[in-house]
């Protein structure tokens, strides 16, 4: 600003200079206003790691993948958005294994629990896949579609590559009502009812520390080529917990499936990735075509690691629980007192398991008594259905 038109300010906005003046004043205001905006809607600045988030792109033009998801999204995506439920199928994958069986019916009786409460409006129909090509002693007691495997020797004996292959055939198959899905997996517990995460064709996922497309970025490239866009397009997740619009999961689920099957097949690739090798081709597929998620890091827990139950919505008893008598996390070693879901492999764990002691972390005990609940109140359970 020159010194005639600072001084015409300073006496009070007299004449056509202070005319000037006030809409400059009044576009520098727009601009830091629309800046503000921007980098909201981004995701930018202080993003936040103890709720929601969405991707955004950092200060220095990185993607910071859990950042907190802005007011508008949250009410809009919310339960009740619009004025109207969004209800989301619940599909899982399972085999007729005694071990699988005994998680989707602790699992399955916790989906009514939370189904039934006020709060459970978007929590819709219930479908376990059962992709081991045969009917089995659970048909009767939870919704259940059955699916072929894959060809004898096709899955290399990492079955969760059957996952996808039942996606595809439940989707191309099966009548689903609902305009949206939620991937569950057999050891998942519903802790409070889950609303519709989702925002659009926007789907929501949970962030896995362990999901690092860009650490792997060399791997990543022979599925998700340059051209198609950066490597942060690749999310950090798997396909489970995911709620996404069906419409979306029927054009990734075939891409997905072959993605999978071409990872497992490359060694670099399935040595590099184990067994969270479907996890990483369900990211890439999703990227291939579009599509990146809200990241909701409030979806789930996972105990020992994760202390306390918060505001999450599912429990995922993945990791065994190792303590000590005075509460002492024992990971990697077997405690005094456990509760590890590798333990009842041929059958399931006893009703009633004996509570951890004191000092052990608050979403340890809630996963054991809400196991002990389902098992008090599951017909026939020590017959292992």
């Amino acid at each position: 600003m020159s010194a005639p038109a600072r001084k015409s300010a300073a006496g009070g906005g007299r004449g056509p200079v202070a005319a000037l003046v006030l809409v400059a004043a009044g576009v520098f205001a727009f601009l830091i206003s629309y800046s503000v905006l921007a980098m909201v809607l981004r995701g930018g600045g202080g993003g936040g790691g103890d709720g929601g988030g969405i991707a955004g792109v950092g200060a220095e033009g990185r993607r910071d993948p859990v950042v907190r998801m802005p007011e508008w999204m949250r009410k809009a995506g919310g339960p009740g958005a619009r004025g109207r439920r969004r209800p989301f199928h619940v599909a899982l994958t399972a085999t007729d294994a005694a071990y699988s069986r005994w998680q989707c019916r602790v699992m399955y009786y916790w989906y009514k629990q939370m189904q039934a409460r006020p709060e459970g409006a978007d929590m819709g129909g219930f479908t376990r896949v059962l992709h081991s090509g045969k009917p089995d002693g659970l048909m009767d007691e939870i919704p259940t579609f059955v699916v072929d495997p894959l060809p004898a020797g096709k899955d290399h004996g990492y079955v969760v590559l059957n996952r996808p292959w039942a996606f595809v055939q439940w989707l191309q198959k099966s009548k689903i009502e609902e305009e949206y899905i939620l991937m569950a997996e057999p050891d998942h517990i519903f802790v409070k009812p889950l609303p519709n995460l989702a925002y659009d064709n926007d789907p929501a996922a949970f962030p896995f520390f362990y999901i690092t497309p860009s650490e792997h970025e060399k791997i990543i490239r022979k599925y998700y080529p340059e051209e198609r866009g950066p490597i942060t397009n690749v999310d950090p997740i798997g396909n489970s917990p995911v709620i996404i619009k069906k419409t979306l999961l029927e054009k990734i689920a075939p891409t997905w499936m072959n993605v999978s099957l071409q990872m497992k097949e490359d060694q670099e690739t399935d040595k590099a990735f184990g067994w969270v090798l479907e996890m990483y081709a369900y990211a890439v597929a999703s990227a291939l075509h579009g599509v990146q998620h809200i990241l909701r890091k409030d979806f789930m827990i996972q105990p020992p690691f994760d202390k306390k139950l918060d505001n999450t919505f599912i429990i995922h008893f993945t990791y065994g629980c190792d303590y000590t008598l005075k509460g002492v996390l024992t990971y990697g070693k077997i405690g005094e007192w456990r509760f590890d879901k590798r333990t009842y492999q041929d059958r399931p764990p006893p009703r009633n398991i004996t509570l951890p002691p004191p000092g052990v972390p608050e979403s340890v005990v809630a996963l054991v008594k809400m196991v002990n609940e389902a098992t008090a109140n599951l017909p026939r359970w020590d017959e292992g259905l």
